[in-house]
């Protein structure tokens, strides 16, 4: 008998076999389950997931155009463009729809939509008053909500154009655009959108100039128009209704060579949608750049010292500048006081910010006083009024006038400034002492009989040839026609003020009209007396005073005429257009908008006058430049206004014969009071940066001279 090992195991008891039965019967089990469901998923749901991962996979994304860049004459950087990224609301990918007709209770989904994206964007959720405006028949109606602030963002939109893009968030970061891209299932209809910003390198420097841009406005494009979100008729023909336009100023005029072409491109994105390998590139075709006349070293210069004269002449409060070139129109530099930074522009302005910096009493510094800021230009205007007592025959050039310091009409009796008294003078003498009666008397020479002249006479039709009631044509929007008075012009001032004095409420000519008569005179259009055109009315056009208004570019074309032998130049700020590779698609080059005829020896006469002015002793100016290298004509100009400090204008050019680089010059200050102290300083800065690279010293004149 063989014996076991003392070692060895003993066999399978029966409570260890029941252990290993459960065991193993769990483990078939689970292996079946597993099975299953890799079957399942492979011969069941195989296709079903390949299509949608397929469906997924490629996506179509909207790329948009980088617009072009906008350089000096020298190539200097201006404006351009930097990338950016926005949270946009694509109304017709939401969840349900937003409904307008129910505003005030969006649909729950939408809600939980805006409430999530409202905590990944850190927006408000708290429901605040939201004011929507839509258009029924071109007539505005109002509807007041209590929304939060992404609710209310997107009613305001589609209140007026339904089916564009909804911007809720600007320049979020790159964290928030692939958080939101990788959870479009989270975030239906909304979309991280790649965008680019304006950016300006030199801040306020020709802020007016520039002009501002943004999405297509409800009021640039008809509703009815955009069909599948393109726009169908008009300017914007062709474009996307959520395509970004310039508003205003330059990026308005030359918005189709700025703007480039948006474009779509198909993108690769995972099951998850998340993008596969780099972000697609941004700027599917890139603007041309817009080459402006513009000096950029001009321009600082006159801003700078338009800026030294305003805040040194106690109760000045603005002004503006204009230098061209008086052979073609080139506009070497254009600025308007008080100035802004147009780079707040990108970034969202609360109300109270856009209240400190445009408000009521901020001095309106969008405005670009010098083409819209249209007013009496004072002495300025005598060139105007000696060309057209001249070319009429109602006066010589040699003719004396014994100007005894006052010049009488009847009972009425007007001085010189200060009650000076120039003796006998000619027409040369008179521009360069500036001397009112002088002037008066041509006013009266050349005034006619309003009943058979109802356009006026020599004065009212030389102001005219010169430019002076109608747009100079210069390529920027917003450009005044100023104001030519004449007979026919007084008449229907009358009529006008007659009609609104007599209404009972307000229109649509009068929206602030009162619910009641006013007196004569009430809206002051006109005074109320209805009184005809006199000989007084020309007087006082003669020397730029009463009822005429002049714009500082208006005033620069003028001079330009007299420097140039009567060529009425069109003034322009764009110089060329240049493609994305630097090859030039367009010369902006535009000819002469007309030739006036002025007789040689009379020109000759009144740019004789303009130089001593500037030169000679007794020239109302000759203190600023009697001194300067530069062979300089100038007039000054003090306009007197109803309750306000006198308006200061200088007027002046180098002619062609006298350098290789020619240029005109208009100089405004608001309330600065006389034009040899206030804006002629102003012209003698820039005169030095322009022909000597330094604006050199600030130099204020003493005459007292209207």
């Amino acid at each position: 008998m063989i014996q076991q090992p003392a070692d060895r195991r003993s066999a399978l008891t029966p409570q260890l076999a029941v252990r290993v039965a459960v065991v193993g019967s769990f483990a078939l089990a689970m292996f079946a389950i597993i099975f299953f469901r890799l079957w399942f998923l492979q011969v069941l749901s195989g296709t079903q997931y390949a299509n949608a991962a397929n469906t997924n996979r490629v996506r179509t994304i909207e790329i948009a155009a980088q617009r072009g860049e906008v350089i000096d004459r020298s190539g200097n950087l201006l404006v351009e463009s930097r990338s950016a990224i926005d949270v946009q609301i694509v109304p017709a990918d939401l969840p349900v729809a937003a409904e307008q007709s129910n505003l005030a209770s969006p649909p729950p989904k939408d809600m939980a939509l805006y409430r999530r994206l409202a905590r990944v964007l850190g927006s408000s959720t708290r429901r605040t008053r939201c004011v929507v405006i839509s258009y029924v028949d071109h007539q505005a109606v109002v509807h007041r909500y209590r929304l939060a602030a992404i609710p209310c963002a997107v009613a305001k939109k589609q209140a007026v154009l339904p089916f564009a893009n909804v911007t809720v968030k600007q320049d979020v970061s790159r964290a928030v655009f692939y958080y939101l891209s990788e959870r479009q299932s989270q975030f239906p209809g909304v979309q991280p959108q790649k965008v680019f910003r304006r950016s300006y390198p030199l801040h306020d420097v020709a802020a007016q100039l520039f002009g501002t841009v943004g999405p297509i406005s409800p009021t640039q494009v008809d509703p009815k128009s955009i069909h599948d979100g393109i726009i169908t008729k008009g300017r914007y023909k062709g474009l996307s209704e959520n395509a970004i336009v310039g508003q205003s100023g330059l990026e308005d005029a030359y918005d189709k060579y700025l703007r480039g072409v948006d474009g779509k491109q198909n993108v690769q994105v995972d099951a998850l949608g998340r993008f596969k390998g780099n972000l697609p590139p941004m700027g599917a075709i890139a603007g041309s750049t817009l080459k402006l006349s513009l000096d950029i070293r001009l321009q600082q210069a006159g801003e700078q010292a338009l800026q030294t004269s305003v805040l040194s002449n106690p109760g000045a409060n603005g002004g503006a500048f204009v230098a061209m070139n008086p052979q073609d129109g080139e506009i070497y530099a254009m600025g308007s006081y008080p100035t802004f930074d147009p780079n707040i522009f990108t970034h969202p302005l609360t109300q109270a910010q856009y209240d400190a910096q445009f408000g009521p009493t901020a001095g309106s510094p969008q405005f670009n006083r010098a083409i819209g800021g249209a007013g009496p230009d004072g002495s300025t205007f005598k060139p105007i009024t000696a060309t057209a007592a001249l070319e009429s025959g109602a006066w010589t050039v040699g003719s004396p006038y014994d100007d005894t310091g006052k010049f009488c009409q009847g009972l009425l009796c007007r001085r010189n400034a200060g009650g000076a008294a120039n003796g006998v003078i000619t027409l040369v003498d008179a521009i360069r002492v500036s001397s009112d009666t002088f002037f008066y008397n041509l006013g009266a020479l050349t005034n006619v009989d309003p009943t058979k002249h109802p356009g006026g006479g020599a004065l009212q039709q030389w102001a005219e040839k010169y430019g002076i009631g109608r747009q100079t044509g210069v390529d920027l929007p917003g450009e005044a026609s100023g104001t030519l008075p004449s007979p026919r012009w007084r008449a229907r001032r009358n009529r006008l003020e007659a009609s609104c004095d007599n209404l009972t409420h307000p229109t649509a000519l009068f929206p602030t009209h009162p619910h009641h008569k006013l007196a004569p005179g009430g809206c002051g259009l006109a005074d109320g007396t209805n009184r005809p055109w006199s000989s007084g009315d020309n007087v006082s056009l003669a020397v730029g005073q009463g009822d005429v208004q002049v714009t500082p570019l208006q005033l620069a074309d003028a001079y330009a005429a007299i420097a140039n032998g009567g060529d009425i130049v069109r003034p322009h700020v764009g110089l060329e257009v240049d493609s994305p590779d630097g090859s030039v698609l367009q010369k902006i080059q535009p000819v002469p908008s007309r030739h006036i005829p002025i007789n040689p020896s009379y020109l000759a006469a009144i740019r004789t006058g303009l130089r001593e002015a500037a030169s000679s002793a007794g020239g109302t100016s000759a203190d600023v430049f009697g001194t300067f290298p530069e062979q300089v004509y100038g007039k000054t100009g003090t306009a007197q206004y109803n309750n306000q400090n006198d308006y200061a204008w200088y007027a002046c050019f180098v002619p062609s014969w006298a350098t290789k680089t020619p240029i005109v010059i208009v100089v405004t200050v608001e309330r600065g009071g006389f034009g040899a102290i206030a804006a002629a300083p102003v012209a003698r800065q820039m005169l030095s940066q322009w022909f000597f690279g330094k604006k050199g010293q600030y130099v204020a004149g003493k005459s007292t001279t209207l």
